[in-house]
């Protein structure tokens, strides 16, 4: 007798989704993976959304829906669902509004995930395919040239929230600390499983990521397109206070469990910023990286101007 599959909970913060949530939520549905429990929180919508959620959910009992008794914003929202996953869930993943997924997504990242060694906290993560309002494609998310890494993870997230998928072990690890205020939800989780387990990038993708006026966080059409919208973000004090806010905090919540080697490239990321001089040579031998070299070079450069 063939071994039954393994609950899997899809979590989906929605908010004003109205005009998108059909075919994502069809696209969940029809997942290959048949043991599957869809899990949604409306943030406070003033739309059809919650609507649309009830239509659904008189139809199919494997959806779950209420509304939040207040708005959280997306990070904060995802935290609370990450909190309400079931004993019986093996693993959980995060899913936006407004894509439309491959059938075999949750599939292969199950697959992916089994295969790790028992106990071990993992994360799976995966390429997207970059379309418009239409569904037209517009191109691919690049590829992570330098893999998964906490160096990595430190200043860069390559983990696209809508394509994450966790092991138990991931959830009760991320349950145990959470970080005040919220940090981003699929960067904070890239973070901590780098630090303290294993993520998984797959490079075949696993959606369609629909880009339009509403996106929460959105990608470029082209690789211009993306390079200056990193270059924009880098540029922000927003993004730096975000990069020391998370470090600071995987530091704070899990330091006494990093690695020595960890622990050390954290440390220096923080406490070289002080000073010039410090930052200087942080930035000729500091560990944090992201995937493009010129990304780094421009990371780097701006790291001795202001720090983290």
């Amino acid at each position: 007798m063939d071994k039954p599959e393994a609950l899997t909970e899809i979590l989906l913060s929605s908010y004003n989704g109205a005009a998108w949530l059909d075919p994502q939520i069809a696209s969940i549905l029809g997942q290959t993976h048949g043991n599957l429990a869809l899990r949604i929180r409306d943030d406070g919508s003033t739309d059809a959304t919650p609507d649309r959620l009830a239509e659904w959910a008189a139809r199919d009992p494997r959806i779950a829906w209420r509304r939040g008794s207040r708005n959280l914003g997306p990070c904060g929202s995802f935290f609370r669902l990450v909190d309400d996953i079931s004993p019986d869930a093996a693993y959980a993943g995060f899913a936006d509004q407004d894509d439309v997924w491959e059938a075999d997504k949750i599939a292969r990242a199950v697959a992916a995930l089994a295969a790790l060694p028992a106990g071990m906290p993992g994360l799976y993560c995966a390429r997207v395919v970059i379309v418009d309002e239409a569904l037209m494609r517009r191109g691919l998310s690049p590829l992570p040239a330098r893999g998964p890494s906490l160096a990595n993870a430190l200043v860069e997230n390559i983990a696209i929230g809508c394509t994450i998928v966790m092991n138990r072990p991931a959830i009760a690890l991320l349950r145990e600390r959470w970080p005040t205020p919220p940090v981003f939800h699929d960067w904070w989780a890239y973070q901590v499983i780098a630090a303290l387990g294993r993520v998984i990038y797959d490079p075949r993708p696993a959606l369609k990521y629909r880009q339009h006026g509403g996106n929460a966080i959105g990608a470029g059409y082209t690789p211009l397109d993306r390079l200056l919208g990193k270059v924009r973000r880098q540029l922000t004090s927003a993004q730096s206070d975000l990069r020391r806010h998370q470090a600071s905090e995987l530091r704070r919540l899990f330091g006494d469990r990093l690695s020595p080697a960890d622990r050390a490239a954290i440390d220096d990321l923080l406490d070289s910023e002080a000073r010039l001089p410090a930052r200087l040579r942080y930035a000729l031998t500091g560990k944090a990286h992201r995937q493009h070299w010129l990304d780094t070079l421009a990371y780097k450069a701006l790291y001795v101007l202001r720090g983290v």
